[in-house]
């Protein structure tokens, strides 16, 4: 068993982290660019160690998140997180995205987050840890299941948000196109303007006519060291030590 610390998060929660789960900028990006209103019920497929669904609780205060990850340590660390910080309106879920749970809110919820993995099976250079494995590569989930899973939990009008790398754009579209989440709006991120980007963010909306808007890009670096904008983001956080990690 791996052994777990804890890193605070902009001073107001301790987050258990471990080295098969923990966390990097992809995760304040995405739940940045999700931005749930007070009264929205949201998801996080795939959650780790809750990252996200504690970002978004801190920045935005949805009214329920739910956060879901087939590994049971993830959910564990998460479970610590939630029970440290006394947090009532996180529930921490072990379950398979592709079957969900038994009481999941079917096409009741709001928001739907998921930074999945980025590689496809068998593409590129896997890692050694099973939990890395799982967290970057395709192995127990596709970019399909995940948007099949945002599909049946989303209300009509509700929205799917993904991050990914920008060689996964087609198959990202394709895959929310096939599940009737049609994709709004798309930011492209990198690191400075001269750099192509390393990551892209997208909206889609479930139900939704055919219209997608692209956002000005995000730039990780400014003239003197990181960017005014991702320092927004981040409001504070151990912004060195977050930077071109992934869970």
């Amino acid at each position: 068993m791996s052994e777990y610390t804890f890193e605070s998060l902009r001073n107001e929660i301790d987050i258990c982290v471990s080295d098969e789960h923990k966390f990097g900028t992809d995760a304040f990006l995405l739940a940045d660019f999700a931005s749930p209103r007070r009264k929205d019920k949201v998801c996080d497929l795939g959650t780790g160690c809750g990252i996200i669904p504690l970002l978004m609780h801190i920045s935005f205060c949805p009214s329920v998140i739910y956060g879901i990850d087939i590994q049971q340590q993830a959910i564990e660390q998460f479970n610590i997180t939630v029970k440290r910080n006394k947090l009532e309106n996180i529930f921490p879920v072990h379950a398979d995205l592709k079957e969900l749970w038994s009481n999941a809110p079917l096409g009741m919820l709001d928001v739907v987050t998921c930074n999945p993995p980025y590689k496809a099976a068998n593409a590129g250079i896997e890692s050694f840890a099973d939990a890395h494995k799982i967290a970057r590569h395709e192995i127990l989930c596709n970019i399909n299941d995940v948007c099949r899973a945002a599909s049946r939990l989303l209300k009509f009008g509700g929205k799917l948000c993904l991050c990914n790398r920008p060689e996964r754009l087609a198959d990202v579209i394709s895959a929310m196109k096939a599940n009737d989440i049609e994709p709004k709006t798309a930011r492209f991120v990198s690191k400075t303007p001269a750099d192509a980007p390393w990551l892209f963010l997208i909206e889609g909306k479930k139900g939704g006519k055919s219209f997608m808007k692209v956002l000005p890009q995000l730039y990780i670096n400014g003239s003197d060291g990181f960017s005014e904008e991702l320092l927004n983001i981040y409001g504070g956080g151990k912004t060195n030590d977050y930077l071109n990690k992934k869970d």
